[in-house]
């Protein structure tokens, strides 16, 4: 794996054949994967930067478009209650053949003779003042604000998860490349114990341990080639840009050598940048809106009204008429819905309010968790590099006994077993290390960073 080749050299006498062997296994763990891809039918070839994802997702997830839409539909909510309070004007035409009843002579009913009366007209409609009307506008522009952040909060959830599967498919990918480094290790291992034994100096128990080890490295390699597979996957699935493609990531597991902001910092940018927390608040604003809304009610209100047109019992015989006015509406009683309404949206009100404490609650607890699991994942790291360079002495030490036939092969396959364990723990270190980073940006709102080219270097440094 070329980001940890420095840890993985081993020095060893190049007039033993065993230093010869270990040297060559231990070398291709710092090698590029040369290993055969597995079939692909040809599918055209995506590479894709960290950056590249999380952009990709951003235009193509099908959830980032849901949201997308849900504004729309809160914008054209918005125009709708504004046209309540702009003119509405109307127009139309007539024609009526008609008769008038006259009334009962002589016991029987009489009527006018058919007449033909033509009429057409304009009218329109004006709200002068009306208090529920206008704060029923300013909530749906409350609403439309809502959605807007829920939209923002989905973008950077979405590539908060994009960023955890593209790292989760560099791990899969890394340990692949190990498992290849360990299965070749272990198979000229087993040859040459097994000229050992030819040779009488070691046993069949040697041998047999060997290939044991041997045998279990292979069933490793086979699960995480179907590891590798499904990562990517889950990738293109959270990106939504279908499956029928190859993979290929150009960004690698690095450590991280920044420094750890303060909760106090990390708090400060999480109350500043968390849509979530910007949209409750949001949504309180709409309930009070909604609310004076209802109460606005009460009050009277005041429109005008008025219409023209032309009318005439012919098309040519018209004369024009015309009606303005202004009405006032006094509410006075309808059977007490109105209080219900009233009632009901100041409990909506206060609902908002106590999800407002519980939203800085949640946010509270994934500042702080995140810059625990960050800590943690740090000092992991660092304990793994040293256990790294310890197996790594361990292996030259049982391989300098075995030179010197001082020692049967045990010590030698005891420190083998410790190697795979310590590359193991160092790839789980580097991936938990840039998760921790991504539930970082996450729980601070700043999530839209990973997209930056310099930000994305220092997480991947």
């Amino acid at each position: 794996m070329r980001s940890m080749t420095g840890h993985t050299r081993i020095s060893l006498a190049a007039s033993s054949v065993l230093a010869g062997i270990l040297l060559a296994g231990v070398a291709a763990w710092g090698q590029e994967n040369e290993f055969p891809p597995p079939e692909t039918e040809r599918l055209p070839v995506l590479k894709l930067s960290l950056a590249d994802a999380i952009d990709a997702a951003l235009d193509k997830s099908p959830n980032v478009r849901l949201f997308r839409e849900r504004i729309a539909a809160a914008r054209a909510a918005s125009h709708t209650q504004l046209g309540a309070l702009l003119p509405n004007i109307s127009s139309m035409g007539k024609f009526n053949t008609q008769t008038f009843f006259l009334g009962t002579i002589g016991g029987a009913p009489e009527r006018t003779d058919p007449f033909e009366i033509v009429d057409g007209r304009a009218s329109f409609t004006q709200s002068i003042f009306s208090l529920s009307l206008i704060e029923r506008w300013r909530a749906s522009r409350s609403a439309l604000h809502v959605a807007q952040l829920d939209s923002s909060t989905t973008e950077n959830d979405t590539a908060a998860k994009v960023a955890l599967a593209y790292f989760e498919v560099l791990r899969n990918q890394e340990t692949l490349e190990a498992r290849v480094a360990n299965v070749s290790l272990y198979e000229e291992l087993v040859a040459f114990i097994k000229n050992r034994q030819e040779g009488g100096m070691a046993t069949g128990l040697d041998t047999a341990r060997l290939e044991t080890q041997l045998e279990n490295e292979r069933q490793r390699l086979e699960l995480v080639k179907g590891e590798v597979d499904r990562a990517k996957f889950a990738l293109l699935n959270s990106i939504g840009i279908g499956y029928d493609l190859t993979l290929e990531l150009t960004d690698e597991l690095k450590g991280f050598g920044g420094k750890i902001p303060s909760l106090e910092h990390a708090m400060e940018a999480a109350g500043v940048n968390r849509p979530e927390l910007k949209a409750q608040m949001q949504r309180i604003r709409t309930a009070e809106l909604s609310l004076r809304s209802i109460k606005g009610e009460r009050l009277p209100s005041l429109s005008a009204e008025g219409n023209y047109g032309l009318i005439g019992n012919k098309f040519d015989n018209t004369t024009g008429t015309y009606s303005v006015g202004v009405q006032l509406s006094v509410p006075i009683f309808d059977g007490g819905q109105r209080e219900g309404r009233i009632g009901q949206s100041a409990s909506e009100f206060n609902q908002e309010n106590f999800k407002l404490v519980l939203v800085k609650n949640q946010i509270g607890m994934e500042v702080r968790e995140a810059l625990v699991t960050l800590k943690s994942a740090l000092e992991q790291h660092r304990i793994a590099q040293d256990g790294l360079k310890a197996s790594l002495t361990e292996v030259n030490l049982a391989q300098e006994r075995i030179r010197m036939l001082s020692s049967h092969t045990l010590e030698l396959s005891n420190a083998l077993f410790s190697l795979v364990r310590a590359r193991d723990n160092m790839i789980d270190a580097l991936f938990r290390v840039n998760a921790s980073r991504v539930n970082l940006a996450r729980a601070q709102g700043q999530v839209d960073q990973l997209r930056d080219q310099q930000t994305q270097q220092a997480l991947l440094r």
